[in-house]
């Protein structure tokens, strides 16, 4: 929570989430009654069929005495909450209530004005109808007067439900009843009423809802304690004083809001995080206090050293308290160096090792959760996140956190001695999958980044410290180790590329990074990859066998949920599309030709032959060629989890290695098949734009004069970057692996000619084989273009796809053949998208199965 500038108010984040919820809330109800105005209108009238049955002067007396309900009660919920005991606190929430009543008032009047004179008809029609008296006139798009009611009501905190809500909802049945409103504009007003009071609660803030000292010392005194004096320790922290005889107490404060925020976060570690914790995401504060003091007794139970609770305590509906007895100390963040001494670090490895014992995780052993008591004992608290019960995976993850932060602080030698003492060997050994950036606490993240960070200030270049760099014997050897280190770094990003695709699942960047067995020390002393990457040495020098591979640890990535987030909004956006009136691409699929679906469903399994010779033919070792046809068909499962043709380049990388063909020559060899294929394809391109031209009608199009043109432009460009010396170096050392890598490759391919002609047969091959199946589709479905547009088109569009970053070119593919296809070759709307959705449908679609086979076999028969 975030204070404002006056202290009695404070800025809390859910009430900004709930805000943002309820915009995204009123966006889709207005999207939903325009673009799906049969399911909304056949709702409508449901309903209004209903209400004809009801008599119309008992539905004008129901709406009438709900009405007067309606206005009266924010009325009887301002006197109440005036008259209660904190009546400052009191007025402040009335005012929020007001001002909130005041702007979802003007909002709804804003929405009504919006939609009579902007709005489409069609939205106009989803959200109105004619009204009972008059003909001529209709109801409001937004059922208005409940939302100033509703914002008022939530804005000023009032704790009555029940009966508010009672009366909001007879109102609104009253509504619909009468006539007077649709079930779509009454949706918006509760929208509208709600986002409104979030918008002013987070915008002004909200007075402090924490409890004041008098009211934490009266609960205390309720559970049988002796308090005299509550000074504040913290955020939600509370230091008590008792009578003499009575220990003092450390309190914390659970709140709802929170809680709340607090649930916000735990879902979303639940939903990206094998390792997120199991209890339920939302919780009161009650739910908390007890999970809390569960995980505290089992604790003490198991043996471990941690703050004893005194008392738990509820304060009203959205408060709670636990109080433990104080215990003296000092946290691991406030110790000087010079105290953390090894007998520490095994006394917290000890009281780990109880959890341990017991199952029991911590989830949050972080600085602050290291208390050190005057004689040196280490006390583990701060239990709030723990679980009873754990899995291996957590219960290892906390041996990685507590790693990582007494290395932090003592270094990874020690770190590890005193762990390997207590632990064992073993223990520490199978944590070490678990040592990932993504399986720490956000506090750990940063104090790692912060340790890199002092690390390379602590450790200037020659040329800092003013002398000029001296090669030494160490420094070669040095260079030559990083060297190999790159290339190995290379070797695995394609390993764990084409391992990741195989299994589809998403790896972290951390992961990725921490994927290769951990490095031994260089021989100047330090370890590359950083303190995580120490950690892992020194536990390799005690036990190499016992290290594995990192852990995947995430569910999903954050890119992964915008794709799909993405991808449901353009399907949305797209599916009216198909059910348009006129030119209806779902009648012309339905009615499309046999015989040139068979034909283009044979051109699209041909490309994979083709696109083997093509792969085969740049390669002069011997290959076997039904594991690289297989490889091909493969690859169209890779290109659903990798952008462009990153996916293909990593697997035929993987199956030449695999093959026997060092990483260099196998590298090389996919480069230059890469390279003669981009060569090609402008050929190609060049060639059907020339045949489009001598068609009748061809130079309307005038597409030679604009590939010209390009080229004319890409040169100049290239002109221009040559010429400063900056950009110079920097394409330099981009090209660079091209001519000492793949040129001495393409000049022994040039020494056998045959295979050669194979590779370029292959290249060629493969893109007249998705043309034909483009072509084909679009014959299928009753459309005759040219075969020349069709090439353009095609070619054009796989370009743009091979340069977006979406799996499989999604999007731009569709886009570019869509409009390549109304615009060069002359098809309507609907055909057009008829035609690239079953070309999609063969060549992305249905080989991912067949594909995802041919992967299995090859990893089962050791070929990838």
């Amino acid at each position: 929570m975030q204070p404002l500038t006056d202290t009695g108010r404070i800025r809390q984040p859910v009430a900004l989430f709930r805000l943002l919820v309820g915009l995204l809330g009123i966006a889709l109800t207005l999207l939903l009654a325009d673009y799906a105005r049969a399911t909304t209108g056949g709702i409508a009238a449901d309903v209004a069929e209903a209400a004809a049955l009801v008599p119309r002067p008992l539905a004008g007396l129901a709406g009438g005495l709900t009405t007067a309900a309606v206005l009266l009660m924010p009325v009887g919920l301002a006197v109440r909450r005036l008259l209660g005991p904190d009546r400052r606190r009191a007025l402040q929430q009335v005012s929020d209530g007001l001002l909130a009543a005041v702007l979802a008032y003007g909002a709804t009047l804003a929405l009504d004005l919006w939609a009579d004179d902007l709005a489409p008809a069609s939205l106009i029609t989803a959200l109105t109808q004619r009204l009972p008296a008059d003909v001529l006139a209709h109801t409001e798009p937004v059922y208005g007067y409940l939302a100033p009611v509703l914002a008022f009501m939530t804005a000023s905190g009032s704790r009555e439900r029940r009966l508010p809500w009672a009366v909001l909802a007879l109102s609104g049945l009253a509504g619909l009843a009468g006539g007077y409103a649709t079930p779509t504009a009454l949706l918006l007003g509760l929208l509208i009423g709600w986002t409104g009071a979030h918008g002013t609660l987070y915008t002004v803030g909200t007075p402090d809802p924490r409890p004041r000292p008098g009211e934490v010392l009266r609960a205390l005194r309720d559970s049988g304690q002796r308090p005299v004096e509550a000074l504040p320790a913290g955020p939600d922290r509370y230091r008590v004083r008792q009578a003499e005889g009575w220990p003092e107490l450390d309190i914390q404060l659970l709140d709802r809001q929170a809680v709340t925020a607090a649930a916000l976060q735990r879902a979303w570690r639940r939903l990206r995080l094998r390792t997120a914790p199991h209890p339920r995401a939302l919780r009161s504060p009650r739910t908390g206090l007890e999970h809390e003091s569960l995980v505290t007794y089992a604790a003490l139970a198991a043996g471990v050293r941690t703050r004893r609770i005194a008392a738990t305590a509820g304060l009203g509906h959205d408060t709670a308290l636990i109080a433990y007895e104080h215990l003296a100390g000092r946290t691991l963040d406030q110790l000087p160096d010079e105290e953390i001494t090894d007998d520490l670090l095994v006394d917290a490895w000890r009281q780990l090792a109880l959890l341990q014992r017991r199952e029991i995780a911590h989830r949050a052993l972080v600085p602050t959760s290291l208390l050190i008591d005057d004689t040196g004992a280490v006390h583990l608290v701060d239990f709030a996140d723990g679980d009873i019960a754990a899995s291996e995976l957590v219960l290892r993850c906390d041996i990685a956190q507590l790693l990582t932060t007494l290395a932090l602080r003592t270094g990874a030698a020690r770190t590890v001695h005193t762990a390997t003492t207590v632990l064992g060997p073993d223990t520490i050994a199978a944590a070490l999958p678990l040592l990932q950036p993504i399986a720490l606490a956000r506090a750990t993240r940063q104090a790692l980044k912060q340790h890199a960070k002092g690390k390379g200030a602590a450790a200037p270049s020659a040329a800092e410290q003013g002398g000029e760099a001296t090669t030494t014997p160490a420094a070669a050897a040095a260079e030559a180790e990083g060297h190999a280190d790159q290339q190995a770094a290379t070797r695995t990003a394609v390993e764990v590329l084409a391992a990741g695709a195989a299994r589809t699942a998403d790896t972290t960047p951390a992961a990725r990074a921490t994927d290769e067995p951990a490095q031994g020390p260089r021989s100047d002393g330090a370890v590359p990859g950083g303190l995580l990457e120490e950690i892992r040495a020194e536990v390799v020098r005690g036990r190499p066998e016992g290290v594995g591979r990192p852990v995947r640890l995430e569910r999903l990535r954050p890119r992964t949920l915008l794709a799909v987030v993405g991808g449901v909004v353009a399907g949305w956006l797209l599916i009216p599309q198909f059910f348009a009136a006129e030119d209806n691409p779902v009648a012309a699929l339905a009615d499309a030709d046999p015989w040139w679906l068979a034909l283009a469903l044979v051109a699209a399994g041909a490309s994979h032959v083709a696109a083997a010779m093509g792969f085969v033919g740049f390669v002069p070792e011997k290959l076997n060629f039904r594991n690289a046809v297989l490889a091909q068909l493969a690859g169209a499962f890779v290109k659903l989890v990798s952008p462009g043709g990153v996916g293909g380049i990593a697997l035929n990388t993987r199956l030449l290695q695999r093959a026997g063909i060092p990483t260099a020559q196998a590298l090389s060899s996919v480069g230059v098949g890469q390279l003669l294929g981009l060569v090609l394809h402008l050929l190609q391109l060049g060639a059907f734009v020339y045949l489009l031209d001598l068609q009748p009608g061809g130079s309307e199009l005038d597409a030679l004069p604009a590939v010209v043109g390009g080229l004319a432009v890409a040169a100049v460009l290239l002109a221009v970057v040559w010429a400063i010396p900056s950009a110079r170096r920097w394409l330099a050392a981009r090209l660079r692996p091209l001519t000492a890598e793949v040129l001495p490759r393409l000049l022994d391919l040039l020494r056998n000619p045959g295979r050669l002609a194979v590779g370029v047969a292959g290249q060629l091959l493969v893109s007249l084989c998705l043309i034909s199946c483009l072509y084909c589709c679009a014959l299928a479905i009753g459309r005759e273009p040219s075969f020349a547009s069709v090439a353009v088109v095609f070619l054009v569009g796989n370009a743009a796809g091979n340069a977006a970053p979406t799996p499989g070119g999604a999007g731009a593919v569709d886009g570019a053949l869509l409009l390549g296809l109304q615009q060069t070759a002359s098809m309507e709307k609907g055909g057009a998208l008829a035609a690239v959705a079953l070309f999609r449908l063969l060549t992305l679609i249905l080989p991912v199965l067949p594909g995802w086979a041919a992967m299995t076999w090859l990893q089962r028969r050791k070929a990838l």
